[in-house]
């Protein structure tokens, strides 16, 4: 059965999908009674163990989305890459301090009944890992070993988003029963070293469980390289400034950790067949689209379905078309993403190394023309292999009424394309079945990258960044450096080097959901800790913060008011921008002229953020890179300590520390 990690291809199981789904509902009755004999066959054992997955990732529907169980795009909105929606965090006329302002994540007291939430999956993964071993004995050891392989690392995963958004919490290891008399399951916060302790055993145990692969009919479920590679997230994660006071110390035990952690996965991984997928920018785009089957690139993978009913879609497509393509109106780019991308070359594009801003699709990274469309670009879908898309306006002679032509009414030159297929269904967008890559090689390779560069090892940190540029067709250039050095064939120091490194994750991983992680781990919102009084992290790296900026939009407009179209159809008609066009060049000459007789660049009429009609600022307050627990949470758990920076129930100041 193919359900699983991600859920499979729906179309041939939704019926299994649906009676396993019913069948484990009627075993699990409630948090204290089990029907226990599930264990003893593999069928309906392979019905729980997708259940599990089902329950964790069913949600998974964007790339954009992150949180096991939860998947919401608050934390990709509170950041560069979308504008457009002030979230509560980055909400500058918002102080959120209480109990009452924290996420509910966590989970609420025990109901009557099971409920999808963190610690609900805890006691459902160790409910399998217990009993398989008791009741399971008559299954064969291969299938009891995956079995518990899969919930551990499960478990693993879970521990590690709740890491990332209270810090330390309770660790449950065993099934325990619901009493309101008995404190035995009273539980108090684990430190955050306890709690990465915990997770990096399971994933440790996952990896000695779990196969190399899978086959076909299983492919997407959890790997022992998956296991590897998810201990190295965990490990950069926690050597990195958010959980370590001695982040600066390059002899640091917590990255040498992570170091050894990379290169094992990595190691492994090549071993089992995995690496960077394609020498080519075309190849890298094209990697997003490989579905259902084995990708080198794809360590974890959600696996969609483009069935209408019974399935998890991926809502990627619908949400970045535009509306002129009968998509929901497109992802407009800031400026700070547009601006972001390396010129050709790979030198950071600023005036000195010849980028202009108004002509910002001229001669840029290979990787820029993949992630964004911008006016003239061909966007191919099922009806139209040829398809292009114009975003612009013109103000009519009465002065106040603006014509979009096409009909796409986005704040931005520039919107975004990554991970879109050309062969998209445009009369059901919404029910796109392009898998999503929750984890690359390509961010393995990051990971190993950074971890050389705040361990000192600057040569190996750059030979791993190299990989990264020389795949996607960017030039050695005359100094070897594929222009990740800024213009001096080495780093300086190692804060370069993990600038160098940030850099290119927000390049390479973008729109993927990692951008808010690397903001938070690194504290790049304002570079301080509310818990640590340690070195301001954006000067020490030389990033400029978060804070105080805002998402920029700006609109193509009709240098003169006219009633009309201000570029012919004709004109329009000859150009068709692709990238994997022999003369792609002359393509963006061509639209540059045109750009140049017709049209002007304006900012929007209003900001891309705004609060109450108002234009505002980023302000992300520290005290958010971790957060408290929520009311709910302690009211009912009396004896657990509330957060640093926040308040309890009562009003009292929070004590416990997450940088322990």
């Amino acid at each position: 059965m193919n359900n699983k990690i991600i859920l499979g291809i729906f179309s041939l199981a939704v019926l299994l999908v649906t009676s396993c789904s019913d069948k484990f509902l009627e075993d699990v009755k409630s948090y204290d009674k089990y029907d226990e004999s599930i264990f003893t066959n593999e069928t309906e054992t392979g019905w729980y163990i997708d259940r599990m997955y089902f329950d964790a990732f069913s949600g998974y529907k964007r790339p954009d989305w992150t949180v096991i169980g939860l998947f919401n795009d608050d934390r990709s909105r509170s950041t560069e890459e979308f504008g457009g929606t002030v979230k509560n965090w980055t909400n500058p006329n918002m102080t959120l301090t209480n109990a009452s302002d924290c996420p509910t994540y966590y989970g609420t007291s025990l109901p009557a009944s099971a409920g999808n939430t963190p610690y609900t999956r805890i006691r459902y993964y160790n409910f399998l890992i217990e009993k398989i071993k008791e009741k399971g004995q008559s299954l064969s050891k291969t299938f009891r070993d995956r079995a518990r392989g899969q919930m551990l690392f499960l478990r693993a995963w879970q521990y590690y988003d709740l890491l990332r958004t209270y810090g330390g919490v309770p660790i449950v290891t065993s099934v325990q029963t619901a009493s309101t008399t008995d404190d035995v399951a009273d539980l108090p916060r684990a430190s955050s070293t306890e709690v990465v302790a915990r997770i990096t055993a399971d994933l440790d145990t996952a990896f000695a469980l779990l196969p190399d692969k899978w086959g076909a009919s299983d492919y997407g479920r959890f790997t022992r390289g998956a296991a590897l590679a998810m201990k190295s997230r965990v490990l950069l994660t926690f050597a990195s400034p958010l959980f370590n006071k001695d982040w600066d110390n390059s002899n640091n035990q917590r990255w040498q950790d992570a170091l050894n952690a990379a290169k094992a996965a990595v190691t492994q991984l090549t071993t089992d067949g995995y690496g960077l997928y394609g020498s080519t920018s075309k190849e890298w785009a094209n990697m997003f689209l490989v579905d259902n089957s084995f990708c080198k690139e794809a360590i974890i993978v959600q696996l969609c379905s483009p069935n209408t009913t019974s399935a998890v879609n991926n809502g990627w497509e619908s949400a970045i078309r535009l509306s002129s393509q009968k998509g929901s109106g497109g992802v407009a780019a800031p400026k700070e993403m547009i601006d972001l991308f390396p010129m050709a070359n790979g030198s950071r594009p600023t005036v000195a190394n010849g980028y202009d801003d108004t002509k910002f699709f001229l001669n840029r990274d290979p990787r820029f023309y993949r992630t964004f469309a911008f006016s003239g670009c061909k966007w191919a879908n099922k009806s139209s292999s040829t398809a292009t898309v114009w975003a612009y306006r013109y103000l009519k002679t009465d002065n106040k009424t603006y014509v979009y032509p096409d009909g796409n009414q986005i704040t931005s030159p520039a919107f975004v394309k990554k991970m879109s297929s050309p062969t998209a269904d445009d009369s059901s967008y919404g029910y796109s079945g392009t898998d999503i890559f929750e984890y690359r090689y390509a961010e393995l390779i990051l990971n190993l990258a950074e971890c050389y560069a705040a361990t000192g090892d600057l040569t190996n940190c750059l030979e791993q960044l190299k990989l990264i540029r020389k795949r996607v067709g960017i030039q050695a250039g005359t100094l070897g450096d594929y222009g990740i050095t800024k213009g001096t064939g080495a780093f300086a120091d190692k804060y370069a080097a993990v600038e160098a490194c940030l850099y290119e994750r927000r390049v390479e991983l973008a729109y993927e959901g990692k951008r808010f992680w690397d903001a938070q781990r690194w504290l790049l919102f304002d570079g301080v800790s509310y818990v640590s009084t340690s070195v301001n992290t954006c000067a020490k790296l030389g990033i400029a913060p978060i804070n105080g900026t805002c998402r920029t939009g700006n609109y193509w407009q009709a240098k003169t008011n006219t009633n009309s179209d201000p570029i012919p159809a004709a004109t329009k008609s000859t150009i068709v921008i692709d990238p994997d066009a022999s003369d792609f060049n002359t393509q963006l000459n061509s639209l540059a002229t045109v750009f140049d007789t017709y049209l002007k660049r304006v900012p929007t009429d209003k900001a891309m953020d705004l609060v109450n009609g108002a234009a505002v600022n980023i302000n992300f307050r520290n005290n958010y890179y971790i957060f408290g627990l929520p009311s709910g949470l302690l009211s009912n758990n009396p004896w657990l300590i509330q957060t640093k920076g926040w308040n309890d129930i009562y009003g009292t100041t929070g004590t416990y520390d997450y940088q322990p």
